[in-house]
């Protein structure tokens, strides 16, 4: 089988090196007639390189004459836009490959397809066409591939429903490993099944022994990821991981599963540096967003959770292990209908830290436990020992934090007898119960300070 190319990229060639010849002599012709304008001072063209966050990016409006440093700078943009557009993606299609998309296994197409563009010497886009549902068993896509790729998911990508192709690996379905440059995008979906694994699951089944359950999609040792306009939904277990990855940006994304469905994270994050998740709608059956240790500079903006567990930070520590959490930001969420709202939790016995962490501009309806640190969290079937030893948690901020608590605490904090909870600020944060009641807040062990309008609120007790 051989790659395929965009249709009339001859056509688009010559065309590219028509536009580029009109660039240079624009600017010839510009530089011919500024050359005349003495009255005018020599001033260079200026660009504001500085990011504004703001609705529209600032504009300066550039002086009449353009410098030569200016002119040689448009030349050299010129000339990588020809190079670029001479330098189109190669098309893979998973359908050239034995792809079906009727409800039978696809999965050998899918390594076709992969290993083809894995290996070209030129970037690609991997499509999966729309309005077919192509059905893959547990596979592992990985890298380094040659040149960049962009895997456009236009259609529907589904697990295999049978639990026995697992038996190989029962902790994952899709696994992307090793990818540098890598782009998902598309519009299109990717569905876990997982409905048969929430049915023998002994956290809705007690009867039932416990047993694994892969996650949906995991992201592994990637460098420069984008994830951009995708729907993950139904998971085995999680529904995104993003493991040991560095320069993340995820955007854009629809997470869905049942809120009775276990263990069905939303977005988890492990490992990962320098990660931005933005614009999402998560509403699943666990933590909208969960972020444990080796993480950091996490920034999470503009997001819509519930129903689901909330914003974790954790669990940190378990089995008396080390744990490193740093440098998070959390603005601009809404949550509704969760059974927490911005929550730290760590077991006994861990060690290591917590800290820089901030949750700002937020906005809250009808959340059982809307801002809860808990250094004694117990997710097991036996009582939980005392132990000395504790994750440190400090430099926490709530900014501007507002809505309604289902229960009567909207803000507790439960920290360790050994360490604390230390440099907790509580800014213009103002919680109601539902109907509009007076919240309270319950604090032991934690150094903190208000500052603005604050309600509830309780002293140090450190």
């Amino acid at each position: 089988m051989q790659m395929f190319l965009y249709p009339k990229l001859l056509k688009a060639q010559m065309n590219s090196q028509s536009h580029f010849l009109s660039i240079l002599l624009i600017v010839f012709l510009a530089s011919f007639s500024f050359s005349f304008s003495s009255n005018v001072p020599e001033d260079p063209l200026v660009l504001d390189h500085h990011h504004h966050q703001s609705d529209h990016d600032e504009y300066i409006k550039p002086s009449p004459t353009i410098s030569r440093t200016s002119r040689l700078a448009i030349l050299s943009s010129a000339s990588a836009a020809y190079h670029s557009a001479s330098a189109k993606n190669i098309v893979v299609i998973v359908d050239r490959y034995g792809a079906k998309g009727d409800g039978r296994d696809d999965t050998q197409a899918f390594r076709k397809a992969w290993t083809k563009a894995c290996s070209s010497q030129r970037g690609v886009d991997l499509v999966v066409p729309k309005n077919r549902n192509y059905h893959l068993k547990p596979n592992n896509f990985s890298g380094p591939c040659k040149s960049p790729i962009t895997l456009k998911i236009y259609g529907t990508i589904k697990a295999s429903p049978n639990r026995s192709d697992y038996r190989n690996d029962s902790r994952h379905w899709i696994v992307f490993e090793n990818m540098t440059n890598f782009r998902v995008e598309g519009g299109g979906t990717i569905d876990g099944n997982g409905r048969i694994w929430w049915q023998n699951s002994c956290k809705v089944k007690e009867s039932l022994p416990c047993t694994i359950a892969p996650d949906a999609v995991t992201f592994f040792g990637c460098i420069n990821l984008q994830v951009d306009n995708i729907r993950f939904q139904n998971p085995q277990k999680m529904h995104l991981l993003f493991r040991e990855c560095v320069n993340v940006k995820a955007s854009n994304l629809i997470v869905t599963a049942p809120e009775d469905s276990p263990n069905t994270d939303g977005i988890h994050v492990t490992g990962t540096q320098n990660i931005q998740i933005r614009n999402c709608l998560i509403r699943t059956g666990d933590d909208c967003i969960s972020i444990v240790s080796g993480s950091r500079n996490v920034r999470a903006t503009d997001i819509i959770c519930g129903p689901g567990h909330g914003i974790s930070i954790g669990s940190l520590g378990a089995g008396n292990s080390e744990a490193e959490v740093s440098d998070v930001i959390v603005s601009g969420a809404k949550m509704t209908d969760t059974t927490n709202g911005l929550r730290i939790k760590t077991w006994q016995g861990g060690s290591g830290y917590a800290y820089n962490i901030r949750f700002k501009n937020i906005m809250m309806d009808n959340v059982t436990n809307p801002i809860i640190i808990n250094q004694y969290y117990c997710d097991q079937d036996e009582p939980c020992q005392e132990q000395a030893s504790a994750v440190k948690i400090s430099n926490v901020v709530y900014d501007n934090v507002k809505g309604t608590s289902a229960s009567k605490v909207a803000v507790k904090f439960d920290c360790s007898k050994c360490f604390g909870c230390k440099g907790i600020l509580l800014r213009n944060v103002n919680i109601q119960t539902l109907g509009g009641g007076t919240a309270i807040a319950s604090c032991e062990n934690v150094r903190l300070s208000h500052s603005g309008s604050v309600s509830p609120q309780c002293s140090s007790t450190i």
